[in-house]
């Protein structure tokens, strides 16, 4: 009797300990350099902030809407001319960021012999953050 109740009282001990461990590493402040609560590379530092600035970000998908892997996504700069290329990975996303607002883009994806239309993100499209999924078609001979 007296040690089952030792084995309770134990048991109790350390899952209130496991959870007064948990409870603490969830409220610790991150390692590194910081100034009071901020932190170098946080949410408040980020490019988001700047009103210049956005992205754009989306999934490539096939017909029958199954997500696309290697999926080669790029994204043309239509003042420069410049192109980016982003490659999917199982999930199908793909994102580019750091994007001005003050540019035209122009985005298409290519796989598996298959191509989508072209997309644009117009300076009109206020979005911070836009999203825009890509569907992939036969090419047209």
């Amino acid at each position: 009797m007296l040690s089952t109740t030792l084995a309770r009282i134990l048991v109790v001990a350390v899952l209130g300990s496991a959870v007064l461990l948990a409870q603490a590493q969830s409220q610790s402040v991150p390692k590194g350099p910081g100034y009071g609560n901020w932190v170098p590379g946080s949410q408040k530092d980020k490019k988001n902030d700047d009103p210049n600035v956005r992205g754009v970000t989306g999934t490539i998908r096939l017909v029958d809407d199954t997500l696309v892997e290697g999926a080669v996504v790029q994204l043309k700069n239509t003042k420069t001319m410049q192109v980016r290329s982003f490659i999917t990975k199982a999930d199908g996303v793909y994102q580019f960021q750091g994007l001005s607002t003050n540019v035209d883009y122009e985005l298409k994806a290519e796989a598996k012999g298959m191509v989508s239309p072209a997309r644009t993100l117009s300076t009109f499209d206020d979005r911070k953050r836009a999203i825009m999924h890509l569907k992939l078609e036969n090419k047209k001979q």
